[in-house]
Formats: structure tokens, C-alpha cells, sequence
């Protein structure tokens, strides 16, 4: 038996993270994978295949938008899905070399095979040869990560109806496509779709995408979807999926209404990597969906067995499991918390197109609480840089205390949102005010002076 005095189940960002900081503490640590390679869905299925996509779609789109400079080009029709993602095989090879070659400058043990728990510290490792390991770890943490749902009345076929794994692997793309569920992977897809120029339909059940996000923000993206082509049918329920024909898809909804496509994409929620894991020998038992309860420590309901990443739920995001991972460890071996916990806000990125990202309170939230605030607002538009690159979605709020100026929230939608958030972040968390944005200089012409004169529409409303 292989002892170690950390053993991780998942080699996904959460996994990842959690055995370097192991490593940095001089613990011996294994990774257990039951892939045959490294990196998790997140690299091979999920984040990186959809985002390389995504930067296709948004190329092409600004070839369409070069006619603001005077010249315009267009796109074959018969384009193939695997010539717009020819470069994700290479950006996923780069990728797994840069994760694998830090796993092993820090001497971590890379174990192929399907871990299950014989006892509450040893893993049965079955490995793809049909030969056994067993692994003994003083420490365990789980980090499976998450697949999607694959409910029994949803006829998946890999050719008409899909789930987010195997939408990237069609080997054209439709001229429509139905979307079945309004969460953060149903709108990405919808946005990227229709940016290259198929006919989109997004259905789900709530009256508005994204509730957890900032109205107004949402409010501006279901706008700039609808003014892309995308049929937002909202407040509805499916009730049924047919295949009537090849390149037929119809799918009828509780109100009578029918959706016809040549595709049709499932993204209602996903399920955790937890059923094979024989929680049963060590008295875990999981939530719905195979989810995982944990504490603030991130420890399960057995101390020293810690679970991060997607298979703990909400915010499912592979910069917070990378986090999560690290601060799991650095609890489990009695670090100060001081410097190993999760330090303030944690910013989100919706990549939509456009893009969304946030960071602390929304206006509902407060409301709600009954703290009184103020915003302030800048539309790309009228921000030099945004007339130079032709940005006519963006928007940027930030939100802000009455009486003390404290910044409270950054909420945009537009060019770079994810990366521009990333200046609100460092303001919220260390406690600024609005007037930190009304008296700094930015370069100009950017995108970030669009704070400044946010700042100054809310100080104005003072």
C-alpha cells in the first residue's frame, strides 16, 4: 500500500491547487485521475473547449464590425465546427503541459485509475489495465467535479439532442438551434451560437436569466441577446422532446407552444462525480444531484476528508475552486488562516457576448437588507477608447454606501468585463470609497477611465 500524507480525487483546478499547496508544505501528495489525462472536464469538455469557441465567435463578429473602418468581409456558410476549434487541441495540449509539468517540479505522485473508499484514509484504485492500487492518504480530498444532468425523459443521441460535453463535438454547425435552460452554460452557448450565425431559441422555466446577477446588468444582456437573434421564451416549461426526422428536433412546451430546430442543447443543471466513490464505507452520504455538504473549512461530515471545487455547488467556477483547494489544505495541516483563507470578494465572469462580471452587493441585495446606497454609471459608448473599438453594449455601474462612499459593488457588461472587474475588486477589498475612482488617474484612451466617470455620476447624485 502506497502511503502519502495527502491524497486528492481529481486533477481539475480544485485538485490541482490543493496538491501544490500540499507540496509547498511539505506534505508528499498524490493525485488520483480517473481520465487517462490531466486537467479535468473543465480543460477537455467544459471552460477551455466552449471559451476557445468563444473567441472564435467574437473574431468573426469583428470581421463583420470592421465596416465601421470601412471594409466588411463574410463567412461560408459550409464553415465546419471543427475548423472554427482547430486550435483547441493545441491550446489543451499547452495547457496540460504547463498543469503536469507544475505537478511534477513539485514532486506530486500521478495516479491513473477510479478511486472508491475501502476505509475513511484508503483508496481502492482501479486502474485502466484492470490492475488494483491501494492508496492510504492522512488526509483526503475530494474534487471529482461535476458532469451534466442526464434526465431519462431527455432523449440523448449525440446527433439531435446534446448535453454541454458533446455539443462541441458536431461535426457542423445548424442553421437553429433550441436551448433547453437560462443558467450561466445555457446563455454562454446561446450568445456564441448566435455569433456565428445560428438561429438561437433559449427556453427556461424563470422569468429572467441569471437571477443571482444585477438586474439592470441582466436586463442590458437579454437586450443585446434578443437584438442578436436569439427567441428568449421565458417563464416556460418543456414537456416533451421529439425527433421526428433527421434535422428535425420539436420540442413542446407546457404552455401548448412548439420549438422546431435542427438541434436542441440541454444545459438544465449538472450532477456530481460522486456515485463511484463507495461514500457509503465512510459514512458520507451526498446531497441531491451527488452534490457534497461541507463546512466553511470545507470539510465533510468525516473532519479530515474535504471535498472543493464543482462538486460542492454554487459559484462552480475554476478560479474559486483553485482557491477552495488551497485553503483546504492549508486547514487541514494547521496553517494560520490568516494567510491561507479565501480573502474577500470573489468576482464572477459570465462569458456571454456580451460579457458579464461582478463583484460584491447588487442593488436587490441591499434593498433587501435595507442599506442605503447609490450608483453611478458609465456606458462604454461614451468612453473615448469604447468609440474607438465601435463597444456599443458596455455598461459599467458601481454601487456605493450613502453616507461613508464605501464601495459596495461592481457590476459590467461589455469588452474585457471579466478582466476590467478586476479594478473594482481591489478597491472593494480593501475597504475604498467612490472618490478613490473621481480622483485616480487612468491611461486614456481606456476602458478602465469608464470608473472614473461612473465615480462621478454617483457622486453627482449626491
Amino acid at each position: 500500500m502506497k502511503h502519502y500524507d495527502i491524497v486528492i480525487v481529481g486533477s481539475g483546478p480544485g485538485g490541482e491547487k490543493a496538491a501544490i499547496q500540499a507540496s509547498k508544505l511539505k506534505k508528499k501528495a498524490a493525485i488520483i485521475e480517473r481520465m487517462p489525462f490531466i486537467g479535468g472536464a473543465g480543460l477537455h469538455t467544459g471552460t477551455l473547449p466552449s471559451k476557445t469557441l468563444r473567441e472564435t465567435a467574437l473574431f468573426l463578429s469583428s470581421l463583420r464590425q470592421r465596416a465601421i473602418c470601412g471594409f466588411q468581409c463574410t463567412i461560408s456558410r459550409d464553415v465546419t465546427l471543427g475548423e472554427l476549434m482547430y486550435r483547441k487541441t493545441e491550446v489543451i495540449r499547452n495547457q496540460m503541459e504547463v498543469i503536469f509539468d507544475q505537478l511534477v517540479r513539485n514532486d506530486i505522485d500521478i495516479i491513473y485509475g477510479e478511486a472508491s473508499f475501502i476505509d475513511d484514509h484508503t483508496f481502492l484504485v482501479k486502474r485502466n489495465n484492470s490492475t488494483t492500487d491501494k492508496v492510504h492518504g492522512d488526509v483526503i480530498v475530494l474534487a471529482p467535479g461535476t458532469r451534466p444532468a442526464r434526465p431519462d425523459t431527455i432523449p440523448f443521441d449525440a446527433e439531435h439532442i446534446h448535453d454541454s460535453d458533446t455539443i462541441l463535438s458536431i461535426d457542423r454547425l445548424p442553421s437553429t438551434l433550441t436551448i433547453i435552460g437560462g443558467g450561466v452554460i445555457g446563455c454562454e452557448y446561446a450568445c456564441i451560437f448566435s455569433c456565428l450565425g445560428v438561429k438561437v431559441t433559449l427556453v427556461d422555466r424563470k422569468p429572467r436569466l441569471l437571477p443571482f446577477a444585477d438586474e439592470e446588468i441582466v436586463t442590458s444582456l437579454m437586450y443585446w441577446m434578443r437584438h442578436s437573434g436569439i427567441t428568449l421564451k421565458l417563464g416556460e416549461e418543456m414537456a416533451g422532446i421529439d425527433v421526428e426526422r433527421p434535422g428535425r428536433v420539436v420540442t413542446h412546451l407546457k404552455s401548448g407552444k412548439v420549438v422546431v430546430s435542427e438541434k436542441l442543447l440541454y444545459t438544465m443543471g449538472r450532477v456530481g462525480n460522486t456515485e463511484r466513490l463507495n461514500l457509503e464505507a465512510v459514512g458520507i452520504e451526498p446531497e441531491e444531484r451527488g452534490y457534497l455538504k461541507v463546512n466553511e473549512n470545507y470539510q465533510t461530515t468525516v473532519p479530515h476528508i474535504y471535498a472543493v471545487g464543482d462538486v460542492i455547488g454554487f459559484p462552480s467556477l475554476a478560479a474559486t475552486s483553485r482557491e477552495q483547494g488551497r485553503r483546504a489544505v492549508c486547514h487541514a495541516f494547521g496553517q494560520d488562516m490568516a494567510t491561507c483563507e479565501i480573502t474577500g470578494y470573489l468576482p464572477y465572469g459570465i462569458y456571454t457576448i456580451p460579457e458579464i462580471s461582478m463583484i460584491g452587493e447588487t442593488e436587490e441585495s441591499l434593498s433587501r437588507n435595507g442599506i442605503a446606497y447609490e450608483t453611478g454609471t458609465a456606458f462604454f459608448r461614451e468612453v473615448a477608447r469604447g468609440q474607438i473599438i465601435g463597444e456599443i453594449h458596455g455598461l459599467l455601474k458601481i454601487i456605493f454606501h450613502r453616507d461613508t462612499k464605501r464601495l459596495l459593488g461592481v457590476h459590467i457588461i461589455g469588452e474585457k468585463a471579466s478582466e476590467l472587474i478586476h479594478i473594482g475588486q481591489a478597491v472593494l477589498n480593501f475597504g475604498g470609497t467612490v472618490d478613490y475612482f473621481k480622483d485616480v488617474v487612468f491611461n486614456y484612451p481606456t476602458l478602465s477611465d469608464a470608473y472614473k466617470q461612473a465615480a462621478l455620476n454617483g457622486l453627482n447624485k449626491l
